[in-house]
């Protein structure tokens, strides 16, 4: 596979790359990036061929938002998919100090959680303002779901059905300020309660449909493979464990975690493969997968990202995840090489 190879939107039409570059390390996720070095990210991912970027105003408390805006302002808007998030608004508050949420350098404004109806309209408009660009192609709700809220979930998810955040996506994209519209989220649970609330075009997945993990099979990919809504894949590799930095949802890896990635490291060097790259390629044979969004924190980074998803992968490998109980029974594997 390609990374450059542009894939469909089932119900919208709008193409993305196979991989997209996803741009909260330009919000100094854990550890600050320079405007040089951010500009230079985007730069090096255009000219490898990517054309879809994804980023949300949390990242960096708007910073993320700002830096692409900045990056991609000389390229002709049709030449790319971008998508954004809603469900923050941004405030100014001057108590905001380095180390916030994950964010080594974060911007002078504090998240408030809102998903209804002017709340979605406001987040729209403050994301194209620090854009600076009049079209967001996607536009995800955010971190909405129980792993985020606790035991607030019930009122926030009011808000967006109740409340009118649903109605608010659809009038975007009825009106054609956007293309397509669905979630950006980390439990594949409320986006299959989402899709019995609105028809939505793409689902952002982050970590639930992995090499390591695939909870998320059935039902919600196998249904939006019927569907047409798409999946693009976040997360790939669950916050870095397989990748070799032993975190597991943005916390230490648990021992049946650890346990887990060393059978499947074992099986990669039988194979020859780096595990990164299996698990990048990994996701792309279930049918609703169109697109994965992975970050980098310098060029050399994303090159070598690229060269994972791009590495040629026998199919005894993918043939061996299923035979010795690595995956779900069920889970497609890709064809690899003979």
């Amino acid at each position: 596979m390609n990374a450059h190879e542009m894939r469909t939107l089932p119900r919208s039409g709008l193409k993305l790359t196979a991989l997209g570059l996803g741009c909260s390390q330009l919000g100094g996720l854990y550890r600050s990036m320079s405007s040089a070095d951010a500009t230079a990210l985007v730069e090096a991912a255009w000219s490898a061929g990517l054309r879809y970027f994804d980023t949300a105003p949390y990242y960096g408390y708007t910073l993320s938002e700002r830096r692409v805006g900045q990056a991609l302002a000389a390229r002709e808007r049709g030449a790319f998919t971008l998508s954004s998030k809603v469900g923050r608004l941004m405030r100014p508050d001057a108590s905001v100090r380095p180390g916030d949420d994950g964010w080594a350098e974060p911007l002078s404004f504090r998240p408030v959680f809102d998903y209804s109806y002017s709340g979605i309209m406001r987040s729209y408009e403050d994301t194209q303002q620090r854009l600076g660009m009049p079209r967001i192609d996607i536009l995800y709700v955010h971190d909405i779901g129980a792993m985020t809220h606790g035991d607030r979930h019930a009122h926030y998810w009011d808000q967006l059905v109740a409340g009118g955040g649903f109605r608010a996506l659809a009038e975007l994209r009825a009106g054609g300020e956007v293309r397509a519209i669905g979630l950006g989220v980390n439990e594949w649970e409320v986006a299959a309660d989402a899709m019995n609330e609105a028809p939505l075009d793409a689902i952002l997945l982050a970590g639930r449909y992995t090499l390591l993990e695939q909870t998320a099979l059935e039902p919600l990919l196998d249904d939006c493979a019927r569907l047409g809504t798409a999946i693009v894949v976040g997360g790939v590799f669950n916050s870095g464990v397989l990748a070799g930095n032993g975190k597991f949802n943005y916390g230490d890896a648990p021992a049946e975690v650890v346990e887990k990635v060393r059978r499947l490291s074992t099986l990669c060097e039988r194979f020859d493969v780096a595990l990164p790259a299996a698990a990048l390629q990994f996701p792309f044979a279930h049918p609703a997968v169109i697109s994965c969004v992975v970050g980098a924190r310098s060029v050399a980074q994303l090159q070598q990202n690229i060269a994972w998803l791009e590495q040629r992968v026998p199919a005894g490998f993918w043939a061996a995840l299923g035979n010795e109980g690595l995956i779900a029974a069920n889970a497609p594997v890709p064809e690899g090489d003979a």
